[in-house]
């Protein structure tokens, strides 16, 4: 597949890691049993889901695989009289709903093929086991030096990835594991490019990497080959588990939490650090630390999965950090997954959710310090420190490394430009989708805001508010209209002349003249001016009036 192409028609390069949400619409009965009608969605989008129809038999065939897990999930018990009653069928559904949100919450158990196969069966339906068996029967035509032992059950997490305990035939005592995987949806390299890295792997030496055998890939998968450590992984070491049991079964329910000791988690936090920086220094791409991708080599930690990125495959706890738009590049997201393994090897278990709003007492305060600075809400949502600084934290300062290991992994010009593309693609990918969550989640905490029982009374106090205004309104309105019509008739008369203004008093010869008032106009003259008038007037030059008078009665 080249670079940005496409992959083939009917290829589906789904992201396993985005969760899938399941909710009962309907139930219907029929003659002997009944059904669910289940709408299950991936993701955030309404668009990307499905319907699915299930029967309380369905439910307890999922229930008895993963009992395994060894959790007590909550299935609705049996009933044999009584099961076809309406209210019985109405109080089941509530119980199979919450059943469905217990499993779909759980981290692990959402992720594992039997949960997918339930609510995905048009993209989970194949035998990938078998793929697998394929792929590397195959490969040993060309190789006949390797034997297969034994399938190693479902060790790990991913549905696409499956393990083979192997033994080279002149070496019968010697047991190695072979891990093939198929492509995933960030998978950005060129055929060429992406088969070249592949084969580079077993050149790399760091005293912190778990030393790759043999790797070889073809346009669609890889495999490699490993030797089997019996001690097992970080993560084995901190659930007390066996390396061949199933995932499901070493890490879902743990016997015994309890977490390292304070030297251990330094110790082990310093080597892992140490390697990140030694990769994002070489400009490879990581992004998959968790405590399982940690071999335990006596008291030295070795990274596994450095070919994850090379083939495009979603991260353990990429559900976490793809919540959070900060956490945008490979190497935040390495900062914050060892966040996530410093808080397993401190309390021997995983944070309830992310991010940790308070820590539980731990060996240290530097370790809560640490703690603080990669999963606490204002880490999460300011940004996460570097390697470097996580490397001056007084948690991991002093320690002392004893390793004479020279560090050595030789990628060429030509392939460190293509792991720069392909890293960047990566990256853009997960900042769209964290753009596509920031946004739902603004628009669902509207609209539950919106819904909310303290806003609809706020609404109808409103609404009444503005309903009494209206009335006030209106009601002015229609006073004013009627006093206009009532008048409507009397407007063709004249109005009536305006009342003479009163004559001003003559003011006694004796006084003298009044203080002199701001001239204000009264009708257009000043004031000073009519008084000035009143004061000069003389009767003397007024003239005589004649006068008929018609008062006196007329006798005919």
């Amino acid at each position: 597949m080249a670079f940005m192409e496409k992959p083939p028609a009917g290829k589906v390069l789904l992201d396993d890691t985005v969760p899938l949400t399941a909710a009962i619409e309907a139930s219907q009965s029929l003659q002997s049993h009944t059904e669910y009608i289940i709408r299950v969605q991936r993701g955030i989008s309404v668009e990307n889901s499905w319907q699915i129809v299930r029967r309380y038999s369905d439910f307890d065939l999922l229930n008895n695989s993963l009992q395994i897990a060894g959790l007590s999930l909550p299935l609705p018990p049996k009933k044999l009289i009584g099961n076809m009653d309406r209210e019985f069928i109405a109080e089941r559904q509530k119980g199979l709903q919450n059943y469905l949100n217990v499993i779909t919450t759980n981290h692990v158990l959402s992720n594992c093929e039997l949960v997918k196969k339930f609510l995905d069966p048009n993209n989970y339906s194949a035998n990938y086991t078998e793929i697998a068996l394929q792929q590397v029967s195959m490969f040993f035509r060309s190789e006949p030096k390797w034997e297969v032992v034994e399938p190693l059950k479902d060790i790990g997490w991913r549905i696409r990835k499956k393990y083979f305990l192997m033994k080279i035939k002149n070496q019968p005592k010697e047991r190695l594991v072979l891990s093939w995987a198929d492509l995933g949806p960030d998978k950005y390299l060129s055929d060429k490019d992406f088969q070249c890295l592949i084969k580079l792997l077993p050149s790399c030496l760091h005293p912190y990497i778990y030393r790759v055998t043999f790797a070889t890939a073809n346009e669609s998968s890889a495999l490699l080959i490993r030797m089997f450590n019996e001690k097992g992984t970080l993560k084995d070491l901190i659930y007390k588990a066996k390396p061949k049991d199933p995932f499901l079964k070493k890490y879902c329910n743990p016997k015994k939490i309890q977490g390292l000791e304070l030297q251990q988690i330094k110790t082990y936090g310093r080597q892992i650090l140490e390697v990140l920086k030694f990769l994002h220094d070489k400009g490879f791409p990581y992004g998959h630390l968790h405590a399982s991708n940690v071999m335990l080599d006596g008291d030295t930690c070795r990274l596994l999965d450095l070919e994850n990125s090379l083939l495009g495959l979603p991260s353990f706890y990429r559900s976490y950090f793809s919540q959070f738009r900060k956490i945008n590049t490979l190497e935040s997201v390495d900062v914050h997954c060892f966040g996530h393994l410093l808080y397993e090897m401190t309390y021997g278990r995983p944070p309830d959710s992310v991010p940790v709003d308070s820590f539980p007492p731990a060996p240290s305060m530097a370790v809560v310090a640490v703690l603080e600075s990669t999963l606490s809400c204002e880490a999460c949502k300011n940004g996460m420190p570097t390697v470097s600084r996580l490397l001056q934290m007084p948690l991991f300062s002093d320690v002392l490394l004893t390793t004479s290991e020279k560090p050595q992994f030789k990628i060429p010009t030509k392939l460190k430009e293509a792991l720069r593309i392909a890293k960047e693609c990566i990256e853009k990918r997960l900042i769209e989708e964290q753009k596509q969550i920031h946004q739902h989640r603004r628009l669902t905490r509207a609209q539950s805001h919106h819904g909310s029982e303290e806003e609809r009374k706020k609404r109808k106090i409103l609404a009444r508010k503005k309903s009494k205004r209206s009335a006030v309104e209106n009601s002015e309105e229609y006073s004013a209209k009627y006093s206009n019509s009532n008048n409507s008739g009397m407007s063709a008369l004249p109005p009536p002349p305006p009342p003479p203004p009163p004559a001003a008093p003559l003011l006694p010869a004796s006084t003298e003249a009044p203080t002199q008032l701001p001239p204000q106009a009264v009708n257009g003259v000043s004031r000073g001016a009519l008084l000035s008038s009143i004061q000069n007037f003389q009767k003397g030059t007024l003239r005589k009036a004649e006068t008929c008078d018609h008062s006196a009665p007329k006798i005919g």
